[in-house]
């Protein structure tokens, strides 16, 4: 159960982060998606909401099941773009595609607990 609230607390985390270090964030957004900014403090709200929604029994399914989908899309969105040559940024593909299989360990992370 401990990492039930690891989980949590990590989304609380990054979600913050989206405020505090929106810089880092903006680079990583597909150029096909408008307002940038706009878009990374709303998934910065999500993180924080869904990783709160984690601590409540009441509502923690409904938070896992907002935080797999956040992440499918963060995977279709933002990962899988960044494999294409020119949205790389830098990072080696080597890298790139091992945020793939990262992914899919954080949405069975989220779905080991849901009943």
């Amino acid at each position: 159960m401990y990492s039930l609230y690891i989980m949590g607390a990590l989304y609380i985390v990054l979600g913050i982060l989206h405020f505090t270090h929106t810089g880092f964030y903006r680079p990583l957004m597909p150029t096909f998606l408008p307002a940038h900014n706009f878009l990374i403090y709303l998934s910065g709200i999500a993180e924080v909401l869904l990783g709160l929604g984690v601590f409540f029994p009441k509502i923690r399914s409904l938070a896992l099941w907002g935080i797999i989908a956040m992440l499918i899309v963060f995977l279709l969105l933002v990962h899988v773009n960044m494999l294409f040559p020119g949205n790389r940024l830098g990072v080696p593909l080597w890298i790139l595609i091992m945020r793939i299989p990262l992914q899919f360990f954080l949405i069975y992370w989220a779905y080991q607990y849901l009943k």
